[in-house]
């Protein structure tokens, strides 16, 4: 029988899944390619704005060091911090407070766009497996009905639809297992990239605080 037979042969339910898988499948890898450009061009680039931020005469020398080799702004936020004055109630707490809470947010959001898509796969990794199992059963249900209604019981009509409902299970764990394992992979490459921003986070606050008026 072939795909075409399965696909005439196949219940809503049976289709409805298989579409899912699908759509869960590509998700999937466009996360998982996304990702490993976006980690690779971070990891890069946060190694150069670190090198070229130190070399800088001043401030306005160090964000143009480093939006030339920043080229998605990933790293912006941290540095915005730092030189973008606080406003509104936050200017009623101390300098050092407002400082710090300006860097907690600018780092929260680099870590946003670093964590993107972590979660969806995790979700897919997860939930793929039984999606699959549920197209299994449902098929072999759907088969063993078609069957009854038929009233023939050989080996070879209950082993065939039996088999085809079997691959929904495989075809799960092949939209799993990648998802599974990008998701470990790229996990401790962010926490790496984690450990190394939260280090020069604390380098800009001692730089400015050193800096300050309030200081001098």
């Amino acid at each position: 029988m072939n795909v075409n037979d399965m696909i005439m042969q196949s219940d809503g339910v049976s289709v409805t899944v298989a579409l899912l898988l699908l759509l869960m499948s590509v998700v999937s890898w466009f996360i998982i390619l996304y990702k490993s450009w976006l980690l690779h061009l971070a990891v890069r680039n946060l190694a150069s704005c670190k090198a070229l931020f130190w070399q800088a005469g001043d401030w306005s020398q160090a964000r143009a060091h480093w939006l030339a080799v920043d080229s998605q702004a990933m790293f912006l936020p941290l540095l915005d911090a730092v030189t973008h004055p606080s406003q509104g109630l936050s200017t009623h707490v101390a300098v050092s407070d407002q400082l710090t809470r300006r860097l907690r947010e600018g780092l929260q959001a680099v870590r946003s766009r670093l964590q993107f898509g972590q979660d969806l796969l995790a979700t897919i990794g997860s939930t793929a497996p039984f999606v699959g199992l549920l197209g299994t059963v449902w098929g072999i249900f759907h088969a063993l009905t078609n069957l009854a209604a038929s009233a023939q019981y050989t080996l070879d009509k209950v082993a065939q639809p039996v088999g085809e409902a079997l691959v929904m299970t495989a075809a799960g764990l092949a939209v799993a297992i990648p998802a599974v394992m990008a998701y470990n992979l790229m996990g401790r490459r962010l926490a790496r990239l984690d450990s190394e921003l939260e280090g020069l986070a604390y380098d800009l606050r001692a730089l400015a605080q050193s800096q300050s008026p309030h200081n001098r």
